[in-house]
């Protein structure tokens, strides 16, 4: 199976997860760097390393800078506030952990991380691959099929294909983007339809089959506010969608062998861990017994002949 490592939302999740000290504030280390986000997400990171033992596995981020859907609306993000300094800080420390841990990062130019994960997902569905995509967000529901599913390792972890996709929010997979097209997401400013929110979404796709079937009969929806709120945003509506699509065609190559797990790099994690404090993950990488004893015994060589020569000298 492939797991396929949603690693932007983990780590603004993990940024804002409930970890503090005992003073209350952020977690540093021995140089004042803020560190929660990273301790965080690498501890889901080893979670899922050790309880799933990934046989192919991978991560991707968003890359600084315009996307395509950039483009398509000059306000796309508008009202996201800009990243916190202290999370921003913890970004290549997060890189460099994934790629200790020996999980590999994709990113592509002008796209989003979800936009590369749902390209390598296909790509790895078409070429007979089991695929977990590792996330909590919900816009991944709608690349939910057979073989492809999503994971939420949030507490003990959830699996969603796509009967627990319709479980968990109405609609099979691929009405997801139609429901979130009317929806709307505040975050990233895309408008959706002022007056329908999540639970009168799901109902309307549900009842009409699709978002362009909705759009063909809105003069004939009951409930005023929905009716009225869809005749004056149609083109809205539409425009949401393709923002909220995950695009699958992604000018990214999907290579098993360079994602196949090969485990941890020892001495990279003990580097990393130690200059982030985390002493409990420290222990585990630190150098072997008999790496020590082998040191020692060395030393203690080194130490008898410097004896011997002094004696002799003597």
């Amino acid at each position: 199976m492939l797991y396929l490592i949603d690693g932007s939302s983990q780590m603004y999740r993990a940024y804002h997860a409930p970890v503090r000290t005992s003073e209350g504030g952020l977690l540093r280390n021995a140089q004042g760097k803020p560190t929660n986000a990273v301790y965080i997400f690498v501890t889901m990171l080893r979670k899922l390393l050790n309880e799933h033992k990934p046989e192919y596995i991978a991560a991707s981020f968003d890359l600084p800078g315009r996307t395509f859907r950039d483009d398509l609306v000059t306000d796309y993000k508008a009202n996201r506030a800009p990243m916190p300094d202290e999370l921003a800080q913890q970004i290549p420390m997060v890189h460099a952990a994934c790629e200790a841990l020996g999980v590999p990062i994709l990113t592509s130019e002008r796209y989003e991380a979800d936009d590369v994960i749902g390209t390598l997902a296909e790509k790895a569905a078409a070429a007979g691959f089991e695929v977990a995509i590792v996330t909590g967000d919900k816009d991944f529901y709608q690349l939910v099929r057979d073989g492809i599913r999503v994971f939420n390792p949030k507490e003990d972890g959830t699996w969603y294909d796509a009967e627990g996709v319709k479980e968990k929010f109405g609609v099979p997979p691929d009405l997801v983007v139609d429901v979130l097209a009317l929806m709307g997401d505040t975050i990233d400013n895309i408008k959706g339809v002022p007056g329908i929110g999540e639970k009168g979404a799901r109902e309307l796709i549900a009842t009409y089959g699709s978002l362009d079937n909705l759009v063909a009969h809105a003069s004939e929806v009951k409930h005023k506010r929905y009716r009225e709120g869809l005749l004056a945003n149609i083109d809205n509506a539409r425009q949401s969608r393709e923002l909220a699509r995950i695009r699958t065609d992604v000018p990214v190559d999907f290579d098993p062998e360079a994602l196949r797990y090969r485990g941890s790099t020892r001495e990279r994690c003990f580097q990393i861990f130690n200059e982030l404090g985390f002493r409990l993950f420290v222990a585990e990488y630190a150098p072997t017994g008999s790496r020590r004893r082998d040191s020692s015994r060395s030393s203690c060589r080194c130490r008898g002949r410097e004896a011997s020569l002094r004696g002799g000298q003597a």
